[in-house]
């Protein structure tokens, strides 16, 4: 009895630790105007006035394609901004620093709910980009 009770004991302590050191700093807020469209061949991703931002959102987007266009157009100052993209079977399509501007193309990939990973370390200045099928 003593050993199940240290155990869960143990286990709840290892659990805190990990939420604690996986915690974003200074997340994304109404502060930042976010806007998110997710619309089927069609996403939109901005928030202004980021200011050391930590933080990973994810979104699922439907695609009717078998690749997409990516039009980068943010100021990013300081920190890291990536945006990846992969297919519904996990592939990965697309991975470009936010921080470089222009219009890309991912890979190919099979059409269905691809998903959009946005991972932010310590970002300062204004995301922009839209993800929409060819």
């Amino acid at each position: 009895m003593r050993y199940g009770f240290r155990r869960a004991i143990w286990i709840l302590t290892l659990a805190l630790i990990t939420v604690s050191c996986g915690s974003d700093s200074n997340p994304i807020g109404p502060s930042n105007q976010p806007e998110v469209a997710n619309l089927q061949d069609n996403f939109q991703f901005q928030a202004s006035n980021l200011t050391g931002t930590t933080q990973t959102l994810t979104y699922t987007w439907a695609n009717t394609g078998t690749s997409a266009n990516v039009n980068q157009s943010g100021t990013v100052s300081s920190g890291t901004a990536t945006l990846t993209i992969r297919t519904p079977a996990g592939v990965q399509v697309y991975s470009r620093d936010l921080s470089e501007t222009g219009t890309f193309t991912t890979s190919t990939g099979a059409p269905g709910n691809w998903q959009i990973e946005v991972r932010l370390v310590n970002v300062s200045g204004t995301l922009n980009f839209r993800v929409q099928k060819p």
